[in-house]
Protein backbone atom coordinates (compact mmCIF):
# COMPACT_ATOMS: atom_id res chain seq x y z
CA UNK A 1 0.00 0.00 0.00
CA UNK A 2 1.58 3.35 -0.78
CA UNK A 3 1.84 5.38 2.69
CA UNK A 4 2.93 9.12 1.35
CA UNK A 5 0.69 11.52 -0.16
CA UNK A 6 3.23 13.21 -2.53
CA UNK A 7 2.89 12.48 -6.15
CA UNK A 8 5.34 11.47 -8.65
CA UNK A 9 5.40 13.82 -11.46
CA UNK A 10 5.49 12.35 -15.17
CA UNK A 11 8.17 13.10 -17.78
CA UNK A 12 5.54 14.74 -20.42
CA UNK A 13 4.76 16.94 -17.52
CA UNK A 14 8.21 18.19 -17.38
CA UNK A 15 8.72 18.46 -21.09
CA UNK A 16 5.87 21.09 -20.71
CA UNK A 17 7.48 22.82 -17.82
CA UNK A 18 10.90 22.77 -19.24
CA UNK A 19 10.43 23.33 -23.37
CA UNK A 20 11.93 26.43 -23.31
CA UNK A 21 14.14 26.21 -20.73
CA UNK A 22 16.03 22.42 -22.21
CA UNK A 23 16.59 23.91 -25.55
CA UNK A 24 19.73 26.20 -24.78
CA UNK A 25 20.15 25.51 -20.91
CA UNK A 26 19.54 27.78 -18.43
CA UNK A 27 21.29 31.85 -18.74
CA UNK A 28 23.46 33.01 -15.80
CA UNK A 29 20.61 35.57 -15.58
CA UNK A 30 17.99 32.80 -14.94
CA UNK A 31 19.89 31.29 -12.38
CA UNK A 32 20.11 34.67 -10.35
CA UNK A 33 22.54 36.00 -8.02
CA UNK A 34 25.16 32.76 -7.56
CA UNK A 35 26.38 34.91 -4.19
CA UNK A 36 23.26 35.25 -2.99
CA UNK A 37 22.68 33.39 0.98
CA UNK A 38 21.58 29.61 0.43
CA UNK A 39 18.06 29.73 0.31
CA UNK A 40 15.29 27.72 2.37
CA UNK A 41 12.44 27.49 0.56
CA UNK A 42 9.90 24.75 2.74
CA UNK A 43 8.18 23.16 -0.67
CA UNK A 44 11.21 21.42 -3.02
CA UNK A 45 10.87 18.85 -5.87
CA UNK A 46 13.19 16.13 -5.73
CA UNK A 47 14.72 14.77 -9.07
CA UNK A 48 14.73 10.92 -9.69
CA UNK A 49 16.55 9.89 -12.94
CA UNK A 50 13.43 7.16 -13.05
CA UNK A 51 15.65 4.06 -12.45
CA UNK A 52 15.24 1.84 -9.82
CA UNK A 53 18.31 3.20 -7.76
CA UNK A 54 17.98 6.71 -8.49
CA UNK A 55 14.19 6.29 -7.80
CA UNK A 56 14.98 4.60 -3.78
CA UNK A 57 17.37 7.30 -3.37
CA UNK A 58 15.08 10.28 -4.42
CA UNK A 59 12.14 8.52 -1.95
CA UNK A 60 14.65 8.68 0.97
CA UNK A 61 15.53 12.33 0.80
CA UNK A 62 11.99 12.94 0.43
CA UNK A 63 10.92 11.39 3.44
CA UNK A 64 14.23 12.85 5.44
CA UNK A 65 13.32 16.13 4.11
CA UNK A 66 9.52 15.65 5.28
CA UNK A 67 10.83 14.84 8.85
CA UNK A 68 12.28 18.06 8.83
CA UNK A 69 9.69 19.88 8.04
CA UNK A 70 9.69 20.35 4.22
CA UNK A 71 7.18 19.75 1.85
CA UNK A 72 8.87 16.99 -0.70
CA UNK A 73 7.31 15.97 -4.12
CA UNK A 74 9.49 13.32 -6.59
CA UNK A 75 9.88 14.36 -10.48
CA UNK A 76 11.01 11.33 -12.21
CA UNK A 77 13.47 12.29 -15.58
CA UNK A 78 14.90 10.12 -17.51
CA UNK A 79 17.34 12.01 -19.04
CA UNK A 80 20.28 14.19 -17.62
CA UNK A 81 19.70 16.71 -20.43
CA UNK A 82 16.41 17.58 -19.13
CA UNK A 83 16.93 17.25 -15.55
CA UNK A 84 20.21 19.09 -14.89
CA UNK A 85 19.28 22.59 -16.58
CA UNK A 86 15.52 22.20 -14.12
CA UNK A 87 18.07 21.95 -11.23
CA UNK A 88 19.75 24.93 -12.29
CA UNK A 89 16.50 26.62 -12.98
CA UNK A 90 14.97 25.62 -9.82
CA UNK A 91 12.16 23.86 -11.10
CA UNK A 92 14.01 20.68 -9.43
CA UNK A 93 15.22 21.44 -6.14
CA UNK A 94 17.54 18.13 -5.02
CA UNK A 95 18.86 15.44 -7.06
CA UNK A 96 21.13 12.24 -5.83
CA UNK A 97 23.82 11.96 -8.63
CA UNK A 98 27.40 10.23 -8.86
CA UNK A 99 30.19 12.28 -8.13
CA UNK A 100 32.94 10.95 -10.66
CA UNK A 101 29.94 10.56 -13.56
CA UNK A 102 28.26 14.11 -13.12
CA UNK A 103 31.87 15.71 -12.90
CA UNK A 104 32.70 14.25 -16.54
CA UNK A 105 29.33 15.12 -17.73
CA UNK A 106 29.27 18.85 -16.55
CA UNK A 107 33.28 19.19 -17.87
CA UNK A 108 32.28 18.08 -21.05
CA UNK A 109 29.53 20.27 -21.40
CA UNK A 110 31.24 23.30 -19.91
CA UNK A 111 34.74 22.37 -22.26
CA UNK A 112 33.46 20.23 -24.73
CA UNK A 113 33.40 16.51 -25.41
CA UNK A 114 37.48 16.24 -26.29
CA UNK A 115 38.40 18.08 -22.19
CA UNK A 116 40.18 15.58 -20.08
CA UNK A 117 38.22 13.61 -17.46
CA UNK A 118 37.62 15.62 -13.92
CA UNK A 119 36.77 12.28 -12.28
CA UNK A 120 38.83 10.30 -11.29
CA UNK A 121 39.52 7.55 -8.73
CA UNK A 122 40.42 9.93 -5.97
CA UNK A 123 37.50 11.22 -4.29
CA UNK A 124 38.80 14.00 -2.82
CA UNK A 125 39.85 15.54 -6.40
CA UNK A 126 36.85 14.19 -7.71
CA UNK A 127 34.85 16.19 -5.00
CA UNK A 128 37.14 19.41 -6.01
CA UNK A 129 36.37 19.25 -9.48
CA UNK A 130 32.60 18.49 -9.21
CA UNK A 131 32.47 21.47 -7.18
CA UNK A 132 34.43 23.67 -9.32
CA UNK A 133 31.77 22.88 -12.12
CA UNK A 134 28.79 22.96 -10.03
CA UNK A 135 28.89 26.60 -8.45
CA UNK A 136 29.01 28.54 -11.39
CA UNK A 137 25.73 27.51 -12.22
CA UNK A 138 24.31 27.97 -8.67
CA UNK A 139 24.15 24.84 -7.63
CA UNK A 140 25.74 22.79 -4.12
CA UNK A 141 27.14 19.34 -3.51
CA UNK A 142 27.02 18.01 -0.02
CA UNK A 143 29.56 15.94 1.03
CA UNK A 144 29.40 12.11 -0.41
CA UNK A 145 28.32 9.27 1.53
CA UNK A 146 29.57 5.57 1.97
CA UNK A 147 27.58 4.19 -0.54
CA UNK A 148 29.04 3.75 -4.11
CA UNK A 149 27.49 3.24 -7.44
CA UNK A 150 30.84 2.42 -9.85
CA UNK A 151 31.92 -0.10 -12.41
CA UNK A 152 32.73 -3.46 -11.37
CA UNK A 153 33.37 -6.55 -13.06
CA UNK A 154 32.03 -10.52 -11.45
CA UNK A 155 33.26 -13.56 -12.47
CA UNK A 156 31.32 -17.25 -11.67
CA UNK A 157 32.20 -18.29 -7.94
CA UNK A 158 33.18 -21.69 -9.26
CA UNK A 159 35.52 -19.56 -11.81
CA UNK A 160 36.93 -17.58 -8.67
CA UNK A 161 37.45 -20.59 -6.29
CA UNK A 162 38.91 -22.47 -9.19
CA UNK A 163 41.69 -20.33 -9.82
CA UNK A 164 41.49 -18.69 -6.91
CA UNK A 165 40.51 -15.08 -7.46
CA UNK A 166 39.78 -12.36 -5.05
CA UNK A 167 40.89 -9.45 -6.89
CA UNK A 168 41.42 -7.80 -10.47
CA UNK A 169 45.33 -7.95 -9.89
CA UNK A 170 44.81 -12.20 -9.21
CA UNK A 171 42.93 -12.68 -12.51
CA UNK A 172 45.81 -10.22 -14.09
CA UNK A 173 48.70 -12.37 -12.82
CA UNK A 174 47.09 -15.66 -13.51
CA UNK A 175 47.43 -15.03 -17.08
CA UNK A 176 44.06 -16.32 -18.28
CA UNK A 177 42.26 -15.46 -21.24
CA UNK A 178 39.42 -13.61 -20.67
CA UNK A 179 36.57 -12.68 -23.19
CA UNK A 180 34.37 -9.87 -21.30
CA UNK A 181 30.64 -9.68 -21.94
CA UNK A 182 30.15 -5.44 -21.51
CA UNK A 183 29.36 -2.76 -23.95
CA UNK A 184 30.82 -2.11 -27.12
CA UNK A 185 31.74 1.02 -26.29
CA UNK A 186 34.39 -0.93 -23.58
CA UNK A 187 36.50 -1.79 -26.16
CA UNK A 188 37.28 2.05 -26.38
CA UNK A 189 36.22 3.20 -22.80
CA UNK A 190 39.83 3.55 -20.35
CA UNK A 191 38.11 2.53 -17.38
CA UNK A 192 37.12 -0.71 -19.08
CA UNK A 193 39.05 -3.45 -21.14
CA UNK A 194 42.08 -0.99 -22.32
CA UNK A 195 42.30 0.24 -18.19
CA UNK A 196 41.81 -3.92 -17.45
CA UNK A 197 45.31 -4.54 -19.72
CA UNK A 198 46.88 -1.45 -18.57
CA UNK A 199 46.08 -1.16 -15.24
CA UNK A 200 46.38 -4.94 -14.45
CA UNK A 201 47.36 -6.90 -17.43
CA UNK A 202 44.84 -8.62 -17.83
CA UNK A 203 44.27 -10.45 -21.02
CA UNK A 204 41.19 -9.77 -22.63
CA UNK A 205 40.97 -11.31 -26.14
CA UNK A 206 37.42 -9.79 -27.28
CA UNK A 207 34.13 -7.72 -25.64
CA UNK A 208 31.06 -9.43 -26.30
CA UNK A 209 28.74 -6.80 -26.58
CA UNK A 210 25.95 -7.61 -24.52
CA UNK A 211 25.35 -4.73 -22.61
CA UNK A 212 26.10 -3.18 -18.81
CA UNK A 213 24.92 -5.65 -15.80
CA UNK A 214 22.24 -6.90 -18.43
CA UNK A 215 20.58 -10.21 -18.04
CA UNK A 216 22.07 -11.43 -21.14
CA UNK A 217 25.68 -10.81 -20.11
CA UNK A 218 25.52 -12.11 -16.67
CA UNK A 219 24.70 -15.19 -18.92
CA UNK A 220 26.82 -15.46 -20.99
CA UNK A 221 29.41 -15.79 -17.81
CA UNK A 222 27.38 -18.07 -16.07
CA UNK A 223 26.89 -20.73 -19.42
CA UNK A 224 30.57 -20.37 -19.81
CA UNK A 225 30.70 -18.52 -23.07
CA UNK A 226 32.41 -15.68 -21.76
CA UNK A 227 34.78 -15.39 -18.52
CA UNK A 228 33.63 -12.13 -17.07
CA UNK A 229 31.15 -9.66 -16.81
CA UNK A 230 30.64 -5.66 -16.35
CA UNK A 231 28.06 -5.03 -14.11
CA UNK A 232 28.14 -2.31 -11.04
CA UNK A 233 28.84 -2.56 -7.49
CA UNK A 234 25.07 -2.15 -6.73
CA UNK A 235 23.71 -4.70 -8.82
CA UNK A 236 21.04 -6.93 -7.06
CA UNK A 237 21.03 -9.98 -8.96
CA UNK A 238 24.61 -11.57 -8.89
CA UNK A 239 23.83 -14.11 -6.69
CA UNK A 240 21.39 -15.21 -9.04
CA UNK A 241 23.50 -16.08 -11.42
CA UNK A 242 26.33 -17.71 -9.19
CA UNK A 243 28.79 -14.40 -9.78
CA UNK A 244 30.99 -12.51 -7.23
CA UNK A 245 32.78 -9.47 -8.01
CA UNK A 246 36.43 -9.33 -8.12
CA UNK A 247 37.76 -6.21 -5.97
CA UNK A 248 39.03 -3.12 -8.21
CA UNK A 249 42.33 -3.35 -5.63
CA UNK A 250 44.37 -0.88 -8.05
CA UNK A 251 41.12 1.51 -8.16
CA UNK A 252 40.86 1.20 -11.78
CA UNK A 253 37.38 2.82 -11.49
CA UNK A 254 36.29 6.36 -10.44
CA UNK A 255 34.92 7.65 -7.62
CA UNK A 256 31.44 7.34 -8.29
CA UNK A 257 30.05 7.67 -4.46
CA UNK A 258 26.32 9.37 -4.51
CA UNK A 259 26.41 13.05 -3.59
CA UNK A 260 22.83 14.78 -3.14
CA UNK A 261 22.69 17.87 -5.18
CA UNK A 262 20.67 21.23 -4.36
CA UNK A 263 19.72 24.17 -6.16
CA UNK A 264 21.55 26.77 -3.72
CA UNK A 265 18.77 29.65 -4.70
CA UNK A 266 16.19 27.26 -2.79
CA UNK A 267 17.63 24.39 -1.05
CA UNK A 268 21.04 25.62 -0.02
CA UNK A 269 19.78 25.58 3.86
CA UNK A 270 21.57 24.06 6.58
CA UNK A 271 18.36 22.39 7.15
CA UNK A 272 18.67 20.73 3.83
CA UNK A 273 21.75 19.18 4.87
CA UNK A 274 21.28 18.28 7.84
CA UNK A 275 18.51 16.06 6.96
CA UNK A 276 19.97 14.40 3.74
CA UNK A 277 23.32 13.91 5.35
CA UNK A 278 22.01 12.05 8.11
CA UNK A 279 21.52 9.17 5.33
CA UNK A 280 24.89 9.32 4.45
CA UNK A 281 26.13 8.35 7.84
CA UNK A 282 24.29 5.07 7.49
CA UNK A 283 24.03 4.26 3.48
CA UNK A 284 25.98 1.55 2.12
CA UNK A 285 27.24 0.04 -1.44
CA UNK A 286 25.68 -3.17 -0.27
CA UNK A 287 22.72 -1.96 1.67
CA UNK A 288 21.52 0.13 -1.41
CA UNK A 289 22.56 -3.33 -3.42
CA UNK A 290 19.76 -5.02 -1.18
CA UNK A 291 17.38 -2.46 -1.42
CA UNK A 292 17.72 -2.54 -5.28
CA UNK A 293 17.15 -6.48 -5.04
CA UNK A 294 13.95 -5.85 -3.24
CA UNK A 295 12.20 -3.81 -5.90
CA UNK A 296 13.84 -5.44 -9.04
CA UNK A 297 13.49 -9.17 -7.73
CA UNK A 298 11.05 -8.89 -5.05
CA UNK A 299 8.92 -6.64 -6.91
CA UNK A 300 8.12 -4.15 -4.11
CA UNK A 301 7.03 -0.92 -4.30
CA UNK A 302 10.15 1.36 -4.16
CA UNK A 303 8.48 3.81 -1.63
CA UNK A 304 7.85 1.40 0.37
CA UNK A 305 11.39 -0.22 0.36
CA UNK A 306 12.62 3.08 0.84
CA UNK A 307 10.97 3.98 4.01
CA UNK A 308 10.91 0.41 5.26
CA UNK A 309 15.00 0.89 5.06
CA UNK A 310 14.44 4.13 7.11
CA UNK A 311 12.83 2.88 10.00
CA UNK A 312 14.58 0.21 10.03
CA UNK A 313 17.99 2.60 10.28
CA UNK A 314 16.24 4.58 12.94
CA UNK A 315 16.01 7.87 10.97
CA UNK A 316 12.63 7.80 10.89
CA UNK A 317 9.75 6.73 13.04
CA UNK A 318 8.23 3.24 12.79
CA UNK A 319 4.58 3.77 11.10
Amino acid sequence: MRRTGRRAGTLPALLLLLTTACATGPSLEDRGDLTAPPGDSKHLTVGSAGFTESDLLARMYALLLEQAGYSARILSVTNREIYEPALENGQIDVVPEYAATFADWLNARTHGPDAPPAGSPDLAATMKALRALTAPRGLTVLPPGRAVDRNAFAVTASYAKKHRLETLSDLGASGLPVRLAAGDECVRRPYCAPGLKKTYGIDITAVDPKGVGTTQAKQAVQNGQDQMVLTTTTDATLDDFGLVLLDDDRHLQNADHIVPVVNRARAGSDGVRTALEKLNTVLTTAGLARMNERVDSWRRLPEDVARAYLEAEGLLPAG
